[in-house]
């Protein structure tokens, strides 16, 4: 059987597909506003792997990855041009990046060997949506609108904390939280924000605005997958508060519903055994690495060479030991044929939790 970790209960557990012979998953996808760093990619890579791994079982995948389309960061790209001299309008610099940088992610995830999904759903595309589901947490009373915004009440919601393991009392207490005069709490999270004249958005009840990020994946993974699906993921940084506010609104917007099944969280990575970011000057992109000279495949086998829910570091040395060791099992598979059966020291790793650092042991045991 296949088990894997869900981080709702914090155990593996055998996967158990809503509907037998299929399994629907969601994976939060990228903000195209710029090329995709090393850190997200670790995201697509384990997902790509499980999806051709379920597949290979025999079931029925539906894979859904979406894309943020609209954010302020990439208004103010679109801005910085425009004030730049670019005379055009913001809304068609805003979709000539999204487009330049969705074309982008596409290309470093061929590079890598992953597989499109099934859909790659925008953002834009769905706002008609998400005011649906805001008008329906309103009617159920648990959102309010207040000068233009719309926030989701998360004393309204229980069991509101559960994926993250904390209170709402404890996270106000630890956590820095946006405080405006229009919350009723200092936990509401926005579902619906107003936008000026100079800003993209969308006519709705509550005026011209556009939406907050969260309601974007409850949005279209209901859309898509319907109301309970089998599996939602992404990095561990997502867990609070994207994932715990996409529970939320949800469950709340459909309460007969269960959601995800089950949460699958990939660790963070690091760059030299330090967290990678900008200000330490170990932040790269895959576009940066493949312009070094990495091989997409010598990247992902790098990712893969240590399990999804460990922290990941990638250093120049551990790449170089991947191609050398790729070279090696390039030259010994030539011309051989693929086998028609896995290997179950290959096959046993990656049923217990998805574990490819055990599946590639078992690979170099064949050797």
């Amino acid at each position: 059987m296949i088990r894997i970790h869900n981080s709702l209960t914090g155990q593996k557990e055998e996967l158990r597909p809503i509907k037998s012979g299929e399994i629907r998953m969601y994976l939060c996808g990228d903000t195209v506003y710029d090329y995709c760093h090393i850190g997200h990619a670790r995201s697509a890579i384990v997902f790509d792997v499980l999806v051709r791994y379920v597949r290979r079982r025999g079931y029925t995948v539906t894979y859904v990855r979406n894309f943020t389309d609209v954010d302020d960061k990439i208004n103010a790209s679109a801005l910085a041009r425009q004030q730049a001299g670019d005379p055009r309008s913001l809304e068609a610099l805003i979709r000539e990046r999204t487009e330049e940088t969705i074309g982008w992610y596409h290309a470093d995830m061929d590079a890598l060997g992953a597989m499109r999904p099934t859909s790659e759903p925008r953002a834009t595309e769905f706002v008609g949506a998400m005011i649906a589901m805001i008008e329906a947490l309103i009617a159920k009373g648990h959102a309010y609108a207040a000068e233009g915004h719309v926030l989701f009440d998360v004393r309204s919601y229980p069991d509101y904390g559960q994926l993250s393991g904390r209170s709402v009392d404890d996270m106000i207490a630890g956590a820095r939280v946006e405080v405006a005069p229009f919350k009723e709490d200092p936990m509401d999270f926005v579902l619906w924000k107003p936008s000026s004249d100079a800003e993209p958005g969308w006519d709705s009840p509550w005026g011209f605005g556009r939406p907050g990020w969260h309601i974007e994946c409850s949005a279209m993974s209901y859309e898509l997958l319907g109301a309970s699906f089998d599996i939602h993921g992404g990095g561990l940084d997502l867990q609070f508060p994207h994932h715990e506010n996409e529970i939320a609104q949800s469950c709340c917007a459909h309460p007969k519903s269960q959601f995800a099944q089950v949460w699958l969280h990939n660790e963070m990575l690091q760059v030299d055994g330090k967290k990678m970011s900008k200000s330490l000057g170990n932040f790269f992109t895959v576009r940066d690495l493949i312009e070094q000279g990495f091989a997409g495949e010598v990247i992902r086998f790098v990712f893969l060479s240590t399990h999804y829910g460990k922290p990941m570091d990638w250093t120049k040395e551990r790449a170089q030991d991947a191609e050398k060791t790729l070279r090696k099992w390039r030259k010994l598979t030539a011309g051989v044929a693929a086998a028609k059966t896995m290997p179950a020291c290959v096959l046993d790793p990656l049923c217990d939790d998805l574990n490819t650092a055990g599946a590639i042991a078992g690979l170099h045991s064949l050797l």
